[in-house]
């Protein structure tokens, strides 16, 4: 996509869960603040996200988090070209929080609005660390909710090549954390515990699914490691919480890694990209470089900050819609089951 003469200003808003975030972003590459609200120790005490919670954090939040925003960026609401806001997936309050506040800045300053797919904004969020990367390339998503190999065949088109088919990676590694004992946000504690393990201490299952290559399953893994806390248990063995969080991690990471450099080799693409949450994690972040390197291929993946959920990347998808004429109307609704490349 060419360069536009003018520099495109974009203030947006993201609350799809437990983060309260805004950002404005220059021409969808250069990030003039980015402020995120995180919601992290509130529902730690839960063991999870509880929604209603969620939402209510929001509305205390968002308007400090906006006003952070535009003042780190050093300008004002009537200096920006659109407001993007994520409008699904998501909790659905949590986005009408987000939502509603970007319809009525958008409204009372009379800017375009623009509605963003919040995996969308997972995958621009290479954009903004890597101001080289082009469509298109397949993109591996690995997030709390979602895992989605695509191809990124242009900017906002894309082409789902698999998907999960039961709990996402996200998912996996929270419900594998709470049964060992170590707790909410679970990903980034079975990492760490990770690194003191033997990842081939335990032989977990790595699913496939028949006529469907690309397609990924982690409830048939989350269940074996359940099994196995559940058969030490009853037999008086002692696990090793390392060693079972290592091998878990490695059956993940082989899972994700395998079809997703298969599918960027096998649809002619020369580049692999990571995003989401998940795609934080140092094992797949090995993992990848190590199988890219191998098949030729070039990795891409962005800074932690712009892995998990942020307004910076929303910013950069918004660009994008905006730049392909993109235009939400005041009906503009959550959607929290939001299809990728639905409009």
């Amino acid at each position: 996509m060419k360069s536009m003469e003018k520099d495109i200003y974009i203030l947006a808003i993201e609350s799809s869960c437990d983060e309260t975030a805004a950002s404005v972003v220059k021409n969808g590459r250069k990030v003039l603040s980015n402020v995120i609200s995180s919601q992290i120790a509130l529902h730690t005490q839960y063991g999870g996200v509880v929604p209603e919670l969620a939402s209510r954090k929001h509305i205390e939040k968002i308007n400090q988090v906006i006003s952070c925003a535009l003042l780190e960026a050093g300008m004002g609401l009537e200096d920006m070209d659109a407001v993007g806001v994520t409008y699904g997936p998501g909790l659905v309050g949590a986005l009408l929080v987000g939502v509603a506040q970007a319809k009525s800045l958008a409204w009372a300053a009379d800017k375009p609005l623009v509605g963003v797919h919040h995996i969308e904004g997972h995958i621009c969020a290479n954009f903004i660390t890597h101001p080289e990367l082009e469509p298109p390339f397949v993109c591996l998503v690995v997030s709390g909710g979602h895992t989605h190999l695509v191809v990124v065949k242009d900017y906002g088109e894309f082409d789902i090549l698999g998907r999960t088919r039961d709990d996402a990676a996200g998912e996996a590694f929270d419900k594998v954390a709470r049964a060992i004992g170590l707790g909410y946000p679970g990903g980034p504690k079975v990492d760490a515990l990770a690194k003191s393990g033997d990842p081939h201490a335990i032989r977990f299952p790595r699913a496939r699914i028949e006529g469907c290559p690309y397609d990924f399953s982690f409830s048939g893994l989350k269940s074996a490691v359940l099994n196995y806390l559940n058969h030490a248990k009853m037999s008086g063995e002692t696990v090793n919480s390392a060693d079972l969080a290592a091998s878990f991690q490695n059956a993940v990471v082989d899972m994700l890694v395998s079809r997703a450099v298969a599918a960027a080799e096998e649809q002619g693409y020369g580049k692999l990209a990571l995003a989401g949450g998940v795609s934080a994690n140092s094992a797949i972040r090995r993992g990848m470089e190590e199988a890219c390197g191998k098949a030729g291929l070039k990795l891409y993946y962005p800074e932690p900050v712009y892995c998990t959920d942020n307004a910076a990347m929303i910013g950069s998808a918004a660009y994008y819609e905006f730049r392909r004429g993109a235009r939400s109307g005041w009906d503009l609704n959550a959607v929290p089951n939001l299809k990728l490349g639905e409009r």
